[in-house]
């Protein structure tokens, strides 16, 4: 029996544009339309677009929506104005991340999350479980009615700006509503890749319209390949392969994310007791130092005397430094800046060095 996809409402678009089709996260999406060379290059020097229509969107309305989050989400709702958003994580009992997020204020009773489009469900179900202590809260799931895209790039304001000549780009992690030919638009100020960039969110039916828009302004198509790589450069987690149900933030070390001081959140009290005993393990950087086939996800990392001590957890050929780098979580003692390891890939052994975090800083400055 064949295997059921979500589809993006723009598929058509991207078969029309040449996009190779590839399965993520349950749905059905273009991995690339020329190269991942080609796109990760786009982004790094001008602007690309992507397709996030398979993001989830989930609006938190009433007048508890704030201590609600709070008591959900580890970074601190209470420091937003309205129209500003934050990376946040939101954590199971025993701290260990089901899904990292952006949280947006709107309003003191009114908060737009986007959320990752494998954990959708499991998301929306997680947050109405945790829903009934908090008087007047609404949990409203909106993913199906959306299409989304991200514009990123050096170039990503001007592509605003001749798309929509009488619009104030929000500043940095800004959202604003918009309408524009009878439609009601979100704009968010943020991105995956650590260029400048913009995430766009109209009717799931009128995502192709704004799509040919976009690209006729100048941006390049992007698929997922160029996402990851992007992302990977600069040492953003992808959940499900650098965050999971069994690691804490602090060992991800997303501890700047992590509001301590704040009243309880689920998962405070063994990320409090983390913090006091120190950490065992933690995420970090590994580079190549011999040229060598790419990284990838779930090659073991080995001492120099052949013990095994952990495996990548994400890893890539970089197109910008031309280099393999990866991610791995490995214990306290293996994780200083400059450790030497090896990589096993296949049964060869190639060696790598961690390094500081994030391994490509971008050539601009983000406004």
């Amino acid at each position: 029996m064949p295997e059921t996809f979500f589809h993006s409402p723009l598929e058509s678009l991207h078969v029309e544009l040449g996009a190779k089709l590839v399965a993520f996260g349950g749905w059905l999406m273009p991995v690339q339309y020329t190269s991942i060379m080609d796109e990760h290059a786009a982004v790094r020097t001008s602007s690309g677009v992507f397709d996030i229509s398979h993001m989830g969107q989930v609006l938190i309305q009433g007048s508890g929506a704030e201590k609600y989050l709070n008591h959900l989400l580890t970074n601190d709702c209470a420091s937003l104005a309205d129209g500003q958003g934050q990376y946040s994580l939101m954590l199971n009992e025993n701290a260990g991340v089901i899904d990292d997020l952006i949280v947006y204020r709107e309003s003191a009773a009114c908060f737009f999350l986007v959320i990752n489009a494998s954990m959708i469900a499991e998301d929306v179900a997680w947050m109405m479980s945790q829903r009934s202590a908090f008087a007047d809260v609404e949990v409203i799931n909106q993913s199906d009615i959306y299409a989304g895209l991200a514009v990123q790039g050096p170039d990503a304001a001007a592509v605003f700006a001749a798309v929509f000549p009488d619009a104030v780009l929000p500043p940095r992690n800004g959202i604003e509503r918009i309408t524009r030919n009878g439609q009601d638009l979100v704009i968010c100020r943020t991105g995956y890749t650590g260029e400048d960039g913009w995430e766009f969110f109209c009717a799931a039916g009128n995502g192709a319209t704004w799509l040919k828009a976009i690209l006729a302004a100048g941006a390049k198509p992007c698929g997922l390949g160029a996402r990851d790589s992007l992302r990977l450069e600069m040492c953003y987690p992808l959940n499900g392969n650098d965050l999971s149900p069994t690691r804490s933030p602090l060992e991800a070390g997303l501890g700047f994310f992590v509001a301590l001081q704040k009243t309880d959140f689920i998962g405070a009290a063994v990320l409090r007791k983390q913090k006091e005993n120190g950490l065992t393990s933690r995420l970090v950087a590994l580079v190549s130092t011999e040229k060598g086939p790419p990284p990838r996800a779930h090659y073991p990392v080995e001492t120099k005397d052949g013990s095994v001590i952990g495996e990548l957890s994400s890893g890539i050929l970089s197109p910008s430094l031309l280099k393999g780098i990866a991610m791995a979580y490995l214990p306290i003692d293996y994780a200083k800046v400059g450790t030497e390891l090896n990589v096993d890939v296949r049964g060869r052994k190639f060696p790598f060095m961690v390094v500081k975090k994030p391994f490509y800083k971008p050539q601009r400055k983000l406004s």
